[in-house]
């Protein structure tokens, strides 16, 4: 059974030091490693790891705490980043369409119709658009349903509603197209050309079970549930380190290697969510930042014992990626974001 993983940061907030390469003096609370572990330690959040984004580099990672009762988190500290996966099955799909592989507009009826609403005519409207978007009309998970079956709750296209669903029905489609299993499909897409050695979509011999950071609750107890998730899934449950998702937002950062044109429409606004912000094709969208007015493209992701955001902005070519394995990671977003992200203050103020 899937946790409610969750796109939003703004909900998400509202409920060993290592340079990759050069390193510039940091007299925030971050630079002093002593405090950051005291702090992190107080909260009962047991690991934290920080990939800092700047001028269009990962330029450093930071690693605090333990990834397990005694195992201090290594710089590679493996972690189940939950709905961050969806970022990778949107860039994967946008390099598609890039391609001229896939249509963003294309029915998805004509490669995969769900057995739960194939009597429903509605599911003749679902395109890829409507699922990075979330407006498929599904619930986030078919196991909120009563009968556990999937089915629309309002008409698709007609309003936001976050649904994990919505990325498993357009992993269907992608593999009966291109006859490849999704995981085979990130790797020769993104995995392999970015150097993500670490990443994988499902836990496999690969793993490396001594890196893995084991999840928490909010008592600082250890969650009992099986952590090796051996079933493909679009929408979460991908195993990443820090570094190599800060590999993945730097790309993103600088275009993905899509056209212009199109990377542009994957950042526009595409349907309001909350707050005066809104969905794009694939990520949160926070506008008008800083002096500059510059906008930010965001993901987080929410599991038990798993609190995960990715912050990227394009025109400053900052971003950060925060990785946590405790329930109470909530509790420590608003001091790194305001702390080292020069427009972070302002985007806590419109989340509040």
């Amino acid at each position: 059974m899937k946790f409610a993983c969750s796109i939003f940061f703004s909900s998400l907030f509202l409920c060993l030091f290592t340079s990759v390469t050069a390193q510039r003096t940091d007299t925030s609370f971050f630079g002093n490693r002593v405090a950051v572990e005291q702090w992190v330690k107080e909260n009962n959040v047991p690991a934290l790891g920080i990939g800092i984004i700047r001028d269009g580099k990962l330029r450093e990672v930071r690693m605090y705490g333990e990834i397990s009762k005694g195992h201090p988190a290594p710089y590679n500290a493996i972690f189940n980043v939950a709905s961050l996966t969806k970022p990778v099955a949107t860039i994967l799909t946008m390099k598609l369409v890039n391609n001229g592989a896939w249509n963003l507009d294309e029915p998805l009826a004509k490669y995969w119709v769900d057995p739960d609403i194939a009597g429903d005519p509605r599911h003749k409207k679902l395109t890829t658009r409507l699922v990075l978007s979330h407006q498929t009309g599904f619930k986030n998970w078919r196991y909120l349903n009563t009968n556990q079956k999937l089915s629309f709750d309002v008409d698709p296209g007609t309003k936001f509603g976050y649904s994990g669903e919505g990325f498993e029905y357009l992993r269907k489609a992608l593999e009966k197209k291109f006859k490849k299993p999704f995981d085979k499909l990130a790797d020769s897409i993104l995995f392999k050309p970015l150097g993500m050695r670490d990443t994988r979509l499902t836990w496999d011999k690969m793993v490396d079970e001594s890196r893995f950071a084991h999840w928490f609750d909010e008592a600082g107890n250890e969650h009992k549930q099986d952590y090796k998730k051996t079933t493909l899934n679009a929408a979460d449950d991908l195993l990443t380190t820090v570094e190599d998702y800060g590999k993945f937002a730097v790309y993103v950062m600088n275009g993905a290697g899509l056209d212009s044109s199109l990377f542009n429409e994957m950042v526009r606004p595409q349907v309001p969510t909350q707050k005066g912000l809104f969905m794009t094709l694939g990520w949160e969208l926070f506008q008008n930042l800083g002096p500059k007015k510059e906008y930010a493209i965001i993901h987080s992701g929410s599991d038990a014992g798993v609190k995960t955001l990715v912050i990227i902005l394009p025109v400053s070519k900052q971003g950060l990626v925060i990785f946590m394995n405790g329930d109470s990671g909530n509790k420590l977003y608003e001091r790194i974001i305001s702390e080292l992200l020069d427009v972070g203050k302002e985007m806590m103020e419109q989340v509040k």
